[in-house]
């Protein structure tokens, strides 16, 4: 691998020869109070870490399973109510985008944009993020293989946007299931960006509850574990203070107050491995 890229957000760097940071918070926006709340609980936990993080939260949920589930507040509203907690909080912000249009009119509210999993490969999409110049996070498909990411990474290119990520959120196994190849982490490293390893996502039941996505919290801790010592650059979670309450993917959420154990572990693991060099020391032997 010839390059590779540090990507800056706010004032967060993320690369994948750097610390690991986090990109968390709630999957949807249910309200400013709860958000609010999440912000406030994960400053605490990764301030006393002293590790950064960038919080997430998606303004308009449009990949939902039923017609009748929870989509969020929507552009003009979600979109203030996220960069008026971010600013609060004195950190940056990430939010998905689903057509080439919200694409321009986020990037006047948050620091990064995130391109979903099922919309990775609208050519639209990735080139209308791309061109506001803002960091995209790019999640692969559930249905590609990892070295497909090569293409969404072309077409972001093709702008003269060079401030991308790749995430990992796991594979479609069968019907209503997910895995994780972990080999996946070190091939996108190939290409030259940093690697995001999204924890909660991967542990998620797709459709598993008839009308709802069904998800195993348990396997996040041991699943995050295996990618801290693969490699990334930075690790994905969401979380709320009540999971089974969230109006968005609770099943696969982890619990606000499991944050600080959960950044313990995954920092001590991730200092390790880049402290020892296992990360170059395994590229120069591919």
């Amino acid at each position: 691998m010839a390059k590779s890229i540090t990507v800056r957000i706010g004032k967060v760097l993320v690369g994948n020869d750097s610390p690991a940071v986090f990109i968390a918070g709630l999957c949807c926006l249910e309200s400013e109070a709860i958000l609010r709340v999440v912000a406030k609980g994960l400053k605490a936990a990764l301030s006393r870490a002293a590790v950064p993080f960038i919080l997430k939260c998606s303004f308009d949920k449009a990949n939902r399973t039923s017609l009748k589930s929870f989509r969020g507040p929507g552009p003009r509203e979600g979109l203030a109510i996220l960069r008026k907690v971010a600013s609060e909080f004195g950190v940056p912000v990430l939010t998905d985008v689903h057509d080439p249009g919200q694409a321009e009119l986020a990037a006047e509210y948050v620091d990064a944009l995130q391109v979903p999993a099922f919309l990775c490969r609208q050519t639209d999409l990735l080139v209308a993020c791309g061109r506001t110049g803002l960091p995209v996070n790019v999640k692969k498909g559930q249905f590609l293989s990892p070295w497909e990411m090569a293409r969404a990474v072309e077409k972001i290119e093709s702008t003269g946007n060079h401030r991308i990520l790749l995430t990992e959120r796991g594979t479609f196994f069968g019907y209503g299931n997910l895995v994780v190849d972990m080999r996946s982490l070190d091939i996108m490293r190939g290409l030259g960006y940093p690697v995001v390893f999204d924890a909660t996502h991967s542990v998620q039941l797709p459709a598993s509850r008839g009308s709802e996505t069904g998800g195993d919290r348990e396997r996040i801790w041991g699943l995050a574990r295996a990618a801290a010592a693969a490699g990334v650059a930075a690790v994905f979670l969401e979380t709320h203070p009540r999971p089974e309450k969230a109006l968005s993917d609770g099943p696969n959420a982890l619990h606000l107050k499991d944050v600080p154990e959960f950044v313990r572990q995954i920092c001590a693991i991730d200092g390790l491995v880049k402290k020892q060099g296992f990360i170059k020391r395994g590229r120069r032997q591919s």
